[in-house]
This record gives structure tokens, sequence and C-alpha cells, in this order.
């Protein structure tokens, strides 16, 4: 929260808000500390905490980041910079992202994150069909998210991607990548917890998938070869070779390994698909 507050943006042109869903720890009494708005829920999930937060906003421009973030100084600022630069005589622009990096990145599991760009903004931005960007650095006008509903409240993961998605059917404007909007995040430092986390991305891609299966459908064929790709990939990281090599082959495979089982668990799940 020092790291909001002291963002080089006036202070009085911005607000912060923090959504504490649900938390065991002393993210109340710290908010309270530093006066800025607290808004408190019981566990509804990331998506609906954001929904909680750009709903109480009184601006019309709403950044999210993530507890584990620290935002730079100038965050606020470069995003600004990016969407009030959009052509007078095009369309309204639709948000901005920045470049997200890791902080403290010292084991191999944080590591594979920056080494494999896994929050490069720019990269997923350039995904041909789904592009978007990382909720930890990002920002949407808030007549775009009140258009679409904002986030969609089942997701507990991938909520990103979908809403991009329906801002992008909905609306026109550009969006921007912002090198200079930087922020830290503080990564998973062991496999185990980047496991877990790759795991759920992995479910909340198989519910992505499901509410698009008209459009994109995914067969048993097509899971069943990319099973035996995944296995490929398993094999090819067992070679020796350069460590930072070694350790991008090693990482990638636990990172499909990990969203494959999820994804395959979801998509096949009836009650996934009653949903």
């Amino acid at each position: 929260m020092r790291a909001l507050a002291n963002q080089t943006l006036a202070r009085t042109n911005y607000e912060v808000i923090v959504v504490d869903d649900g938390s065991r720890d002393a993210t109340p009494a710290i908010a309270t500390d530093r006066g800025v708005r607290l808004i408190r829920r019981e566990n509804g999930g990331p998506a609906a905490a954001r929904n909680s937060g750009w709903r109480a906003a009184g601006a019309e421009w709403v950044a999210f980041t993530d507890a584990d973030c620290l935002p730079a100084r100038a965050w606020l600022v470069e995003l600004l910079r990016a969407v009030d630069a959009a052509p007078a005589n095009g369309a309204a622009a639709l948000g901005a992202a920045g470049r997200t990096v890791g902080y403290d990145s010292k084991t191999p599991a944080a590591r594979f994150v920056d080494l494999s760009g896994g929050l490069d903004a720019e990269r997923h931005l350039s995904h041909p069909r789904f592009p978007f960007a990382p909720s930890g650095n990002l920002m949407y006008s808030r007549s775009a998210l009140a258009a679409v509903g904002g986030f969609d409240e089942r997701y507990r993961t991938y909520e990103a991607c979908d809403l991009h998605q329906r801002l992008r059917e909905r609306a026109d404007g550009p969006f921007f990548y912002v090198p200079r909007a930087v922020v830290l995040h503080k990564h998973r430092t062991t496999w185990a917890a980047y496991w877990r986390q790759q795991y759920g991305y992995g479910a909340g891609y198989g519910r992505f998938m499901l509410d698009r299966a008209r459009d994109v459908p995914w067969s048993i064929g097509d899971e069943a070869r990319a099973w035996r790709e995944l296995f490929g990939t398993g094999i090819g990281s067992l070679r020796p070779g350069d460590p930072n090599r070694r350790l991008l082959e090693r990482g990638n495979f636990v990172k499909r390994l990990a969203q494959r089982s999820a994804f395959a668990t979801t998509y096949w799940n009836p009650a996934e698909r009653a949903r």
C-alpha cells in the first residue's frame, strides 16, 4: 500500500481501494492505518473481488494490481499517459497494461517465471486469437467494464483473459502496452506452489474453452494429441545442456503438466459443463 500511496500522480487525482476477500492476516488493519478505502467480503474469489473494487471506484479509469505486486512510482502516470494519448478522432481507448517483472527471483521456480516470460503482457497481448494482459498490471475504462458486467465471477482463474475477449467484442477502442508502467511481482518460490498456481490456471482455461466450445471445438482426439505432445516435452526436458535451457524446459514441463491435468478435469466434467 505504501507503493500505491507514493505514486508520482498527485494524490488528489486518484483513490486507493483495497478489497479484502476474506483474508486472515493483518490486511484490514494495515489498510485502515494507511487511510485507504477498505471493502471487506468473504472469499468470493479474484473476479468477484475486482468487481467490488471497480464498482466502488469513482473515476473513469480503473487500474488493477494484486497483493503480491509492488507498482513502481510512475505506474499510474505512465498508464494514464498512454490512454490520454489516444487519437481524438478515433474510438475511446479501452485501456492499457504495463510490464511486470520478478521481484527477488532467487529460487529455480521463480527464475523460471522470469526466463519464460510468464507474466509478459506484451507476449500475451500478441496472441493471435485470445490476447489479454495479466491482471496485476492492468487498467480499463470504468464505462467499458460496466458495459460487459465486469469480470465473470464463475472464474477463479483466467478471468482476465475472459474479460478482455468480451471487452474486445463490445468495444473498438485501442488497448496499449506500456513498458514504462512497471510492476514488480513476487513469483511462487517453490515448485509445489507453482504447480498449484498453474493447476488453477488450467482449470480456468478449461472453463474459458467450455464457454467458447461452439467457436473453438475441442475433441477427445485433440485432448489425446495434447497429452502426446506433453510427454514428448517431458522426455526432451531430461536432456543435459545449458543450465538456463534445462530450467526452461523442465519448468515448462511442470507448467504444461499442471495446466493440462486441470484442463482435462474441468473441460470433461459434466458439472462444469452444466455451469
